[in-house]
């Protein structure tokens, strides 16, 4: 077994005041560094020291660099993971996926990746200080909950409360590969700890694991007897992490025969957020009652478990 939870107390992280949303890890630094971040309803995202759950007030400066307009609320914002990204995707209760040119701080006459000028439209100049255009107009079926960067860069993954999943082609902007969900959508995920990653979705009481560079590859689907809203793999240990939207507990599971193999008790509401720390050796749960917890998921000492 990874770890022995009932001998390592997770670590509570308080601050925000309403439901946990989503909970990101960035990839590890200089010095073994990482940061944790949390989106919540009370309107305040919080940047933490990955290890510790601290606060972290200033990277650098705090200025606002980028303001992007929408018509509609934004669920989903995604980077592409390279060094300095100057391009940003987003999408929400529009039933728009877009893509952001950040590198031009004032429209030209066209986006570099838009024949149809910088916001979709025509080859006229914008007053829109950040061009974009949008990839599959009219696809989507309801609000877009996630956006996922896929490993290749010119491929984009959407799950929309349509309950479809799609894999976009950025080069053909059509999707490549579409798959349909069996339930209300949860969290979608890629896997940051795995070398080859997985895509990983909650959805009903099913946790669906789809390759993380063959769009549309479904690896495997468990089914389980609880609702799952949230989902988490570790490959490199062949187990999962869920938290459900009717109970307060966190469950972990063999991936290989599908079986429960801990219970682990903290939060005092529904689990609507996991993710695994870039190094494997602990996990994050972000809940209604607006607490995020650290879990350790590794045998020797770590972080502030000694």
């Amino acid at each position: 077994m990874a770890s022995d939870p009932a001998k390592a107390v997770p670590l509570s992280c308080h601050g925000h005041s309403r439901p946990i949303t989503h909970i990101s890890f960035s990839s590890v630094l200089e010095d073994e560094q990482y940061y944790l971040v949390t989106a919540c309803k009370d309107s305040n995202p919080m940047l933490r020291d990955g290890m510790t759950g601290d606060w972290v007030w200033d990277t650098h400066t705090g200025e606002c660099l980028h303001t992007l307009t929408h018509g509609h609320i934004v669920r989903a914002v995604a980077f592409p993971s390279q060094p300095r990204p100057q391009i940003v995707a987003t999408g929400g209760f529009e039933n728009k996926l877009r893509i952001f040119d950040l590198s031009r701080s004032e429209s030209t006459n066209g986006s570099p990746t838009s024949p149809n000028g910088a916001n979709g439209t025509n080859g006229t100049a914008s007053s829109n200080p950040t061009p974009s255009y949008e990839i599959g107009p009219g696809v989507h079926g309801g609000p877009i909950k996630s956006v996922i960067w896929s490993t290749d860069l010119n491929v984009l993954i959407t799950a929309a409360d349509d309950k479809m999943v799609r894999w976009w082609d950025l080069r053909a902007r059509s999707a490549a590969a579409q798959y349909q969900l069996e339930g209300p959508l949860g969290t979608c995920e890629l896997d940051s700890v795995s070398s080859n990653p997985s895509l990983s979705i909650a959805a009903g009481k099913s946790a669906y694991f789809f390759s993380g560079t063959q769009p549309g590859q479904l690896l495997k689907k468990v089914t389980t007897s609880k609702e799952i809203a949230a989902v988490a793999l570790h490959a490199k240990q062949r187990k999962f992490v869920t938290g459900g939207g009717g109970d307060t507990w966190v469950r972990v599971y063999d991936f290989d025969d599908e079986k429960e193999v801990e219970l682990q008790k903290g939060h005092h509401g529904p689990i609507w957020t996991i993710s695994f720390s870039p190094d494997g050796k602990m996990y994050a749960t972000g809940s209604e009652d607006g607490t995020v917890k650290l879990w350790k998921f590794c045998s020797d000492s770590y972080g502030l478990w000694k």
